[in-house]
């Protein structure tokens, strides 16, 4: 709510015209200095300003100002306004950045390129008010001064807090597609259900470490036989 009168000066041009209230309540209303009211009052400033009622604009009541008239001490307060103005919501613009911290920005675009390369172009530019194509040029290492930059930190060089970085990360990680996983599938049904399918499952399922040469592993045993034999 609003602690001040609409035309501050023609409302004082009004109460000092209409009304019997001293200099210091008006003065006081109108968040003006005494002596700025006395010289209303004399004719020497506000020459040519329209007297503003602030009763017909609802800031003023006829029982309020009689009230004062007839007590100096009492204060006039301003009526609560009894229609309600929505508030503007503000367009977040790009950001500013000081002159002092410009020369960062390329160093800035370049560590969230490197260690978010999800955040879009439009989230990097919001977060450290820089341009599209000075982006695309650090991206593609066409910018005229790649070599000699160095990835820092945005929230370090103060070009934006933690919280925007984190939020502007989180936005990008919930819009980045689900990779689907690709693992072992199973086999269709006519595999699995026509003829010979059990001994095609018995040959999928059969590994090399299973299929023993049967003659290898008598031959290994004579040899460890024969071995004992000739120690003895």
């Amino acid at each position: 709510m609003s602690t001040q009168p609409l035309m501050p000066k023609a409302t004082a041009v009004w109460l000092v015209e209409n009304t019997a209230l001293s200099f210091d309540q008006i003065a006081d209303f109108c968040k003006l200095h005494p002596l700025e009211v006395k010289a209303i009052a004399d004719g020497d400033a506000a020459q040519g300003i329209k007297g503003l009622d602030p009763i017909v604009t609802g800031q003023l009541s006829r029982e309020e100002i009689a009230r004062a008239e007839k007590d100096t001490a009492v204060r006039l307060r301003l009526l609560e306004s009894k229609v309600r103005v929505p508030e503007a919501k503000r367009k977040r613009g790009p950001r500013y950045t000081p002159v002092s911290r410009r020369q960062d920005r390329p160093n800035a675009i370049l560590w969230l390129v490197r260690n978010h390369p999800e955040l879009k172009d439009s989230q990097v530019m919001r977060l450290v008010g820089t341009t599209k194509a000075t982006i695309k040029a650090i991206r593609e290492r066409t910018h005229w001064n790649s070599a000699s930059l160095t990835p820092l930190d945005p929230v370090t060089l103060g070009l934006c807090s933690q919280i925007d970085l984190d939020m502007e990360v989180s936005r990008a990680a919930k819009e980045k597609p689900i990779e689907t996983e690709t693992g072992v599938t199973l086999l269709p049904a006519d595999v699995t259900t026509g003829p010979g399918a059990e001994e095609a499952m018995e040959d999928e399922e059969r590994t090399p470490s299973e299929e023993l040469d049967v003659e290898a592993v008598f031959a290994k045993l004579k040899q460890i036989g024969g071995g004992k034999s000739d120690e003895e």
